[in-house]
């Protein structure tokens, strides 16, 4: 493609000013979540359509080469011994990540949000990043591994900052095992650790005082005023 040209899309806004620009490249449905499932690093196809409930193959395709053609992700190769095709964010992809913060931030004081609904792995640890407290956390200094979908994660709390990347979780103070909805039910919605670890819905190893003090390190904001109804 010529420097210049537009990525091939069905319809553009015709307007110069940024945040339009932004809506042409990313604003298709589904766009937006295949980069979010990317920013922990590069998924295969079938990882992909995994963690996007209703996709379909075709609509995932699309997504991927358009996404590909605007310069926000690329394929590449894993090395061996799994010599697998993925895809991956570019550099310019991965500093989108601002922008899933800023938009969930808002969207959780929505009083339709329902938090019930399907939750991916990726959702899960980008919704970490986003509502950590750093006052909260200041003064913590731990790590903490998230065997997700049979995908390993480790996060570094410290200085009032997470970070997040996928890799070994050996050594870490905590681990927690199990489906990302379940975790969040207990970071985010207050259900007890130890009634979903009895109900098999997740496992806590490691620092069980740690695992306690994180329901108070990522408040959720408060909600907005439901909309008025009609007399």
């Amino acid at each position: 493609m010529t420097e210049g040209a537009k990525p091939p899309q069905r319809r553009w806004y015709e307007d110069a000013c940024a945040a339009a620009h932004g809506l042409d490249l990313v604003g298709e449905r589904w766009a937006l979540l295949v980069m979010r499932e990317l920013i922990f690093g590069p998924r295969r196809f079938g990882e992909l359509r995994a963690s996007l409930p209703g996709i379909s193959a075709n609509v995932l395709t699309q997504r991927l080469e358009g996404l590909e053609a605007a310069g926000i992700l690329e394929r590449r190769r894993l090395p061996p011994p799994a010599n697998a095709p993925v895809y991956a964010l570019t550099p310019w992809g991965l500093e989108s990540e601002p922008v899933f913060q800023a938009l969930g931030r808002w969207a959780a004081r929505s009083p339709f949000h329902d938090p019930a609904l399907p939750f991916s792995a990726a959702s899960l640890l980008l919704s970490l990043r986003t509502m950590l407290d750093p006052a909260r956390a200041a003064g913590i200094e731990s790590r903490i591994g998230f065997r997700l979908e049979g995908q390993d994660y480790l996060a570094r709390l410290s200085g009032g900052w997470i970070e997040i990347a996928a890799g070994p979780v050996e050594g870490a103070d905590l681990l927690l095992e199990g489906a990302p909805r379940a975790i969040a039910a207990a970071i985010y919605g207050g259900q007890p650790w130890a009634a979903l670890e009895a109900a098999g819905a997740l496992r806590l190893s490691g620092d069980r005082a740690l695992a306690g003090q994180l329901p108070s390190l990522f408040p959720l904001p408060p909600k907005a005023p439901p909309p008025a109804t009609a007399d």
